[in-house]
């Protein structure tokens, strides 16, 4: 009589690869689904990871996140011999448990929903509308459990024209108008507009979608009510709760990445 193998549950996925016990840290009381890729997210996650919280991080069967294959540099063995193991993406990704999940099929889709469910934060940097297909976009997730805390990571936010488009850090240097600064000047050989090397705009501190209604939160310049707000946001993540918001109690946290350079750009 054949036997089948007995389906993967959430829990099982928890129970594995336990982190080491180390001094305890704010967050060692919350569990971050991380079904983000390449940088912004994975950044995000990170430092998450880094103040104690047990990040799971969901990765495509086969290939896995994106970073992982893009070198050099790639890390060493003992003998010198170069992995196949990217600076780029263990740069993003320590502290981390890793899973590979199939979210295209029901079974995946059911894990995923699983460990939500199981977890108190999720993070993901999808297009808008990426995940509803799968079933798991906030408003579907927010049915079976209400207080997860949902970050979307996105380049132009949920709304708005541009919001259907994808984002990426060479765009929003432009945009954001940091290449104007950088390089040599106009007129002078090589001189326009240049890119940064490094893709500066996910790795700054990402911060929620701008809404008039919430400037009453705080006084003075902008960056000081801006700091406010984060760090509501990293206390809502420390209690389980959202900053309070005057007109409901949505949980969904927007990070938009074309608006940190915003704040970035400014003198100080």
């Amino acid at each position: 009589m054949a036997h089948t193998a007995p389906a993967l549950r959430a829990a099982d996925i928890i129970r594995r690869s336990p982190i080491a016990p180390a001094m305890p840290r704010p967050l060692s009381h919350i569990r971050v689904l991380d079904l983000s890729r390449v940088l912004a997210g994975p950044w995000a996650s990170q430092n998450l990871a880094d103040l104690g919280a047990e990040v799971i991080k969901v990765e495509r069967p086969g290939s896995g996140d994106d970073t992982r294959s893009w070198g050099p540099p790639f890390l060493k063995d003992k003998d010198g011999k170069e992995t196949r193991e990217a600076a780029y993406f263990l740069s993003v990704n320590r502290g981390k448990k890793s899973v590979t999940l199939d979210i295209s099929r029901r079974e995946g889709q059911r894990i995923a929903r699983e460990l939500a469910l199981k977890s108190d934060v999720l993070i993901e940097n999808y297009k808008v509308g990426g995940l509803a297909k799968y079933g798991l976009a906030y408003e579907d997730l927010k049915k079976i459990h209400p207080k997860i805390v949902y970050c979307s990571v996105t380049g132009f936010g949920q709304t708005g024209p541009y919001a259907q488009r994808p984002g990426y850090d060479f765009i929003f240097q432009g945009m954001g108008g940091l290449m104007s600064i950088t390089g040599e000047r106009d007129g002078e050989p090589g001189g326009g507009p240049q890119k940064v090397g490094i893709a500066v705009t996910d790795v700054l501190r990402l911060r929620r979608e701008p809404d008039p209604k919430l400037l009453h939160l705080g006084k003075g310049p902008w960056p000081l009510r801006q700091r406010a707000r984060e760090r509501r946001a990293l206390r809502s993540v420390r209690h389980r709760r959202r900053p309070r918001h005057p007109r409901g109690r949505k949980r969904h946290s927007i990070c938009e990445l074309l608006q940190s350079r915003r704040p970035a750009g400014a003198r100080r």
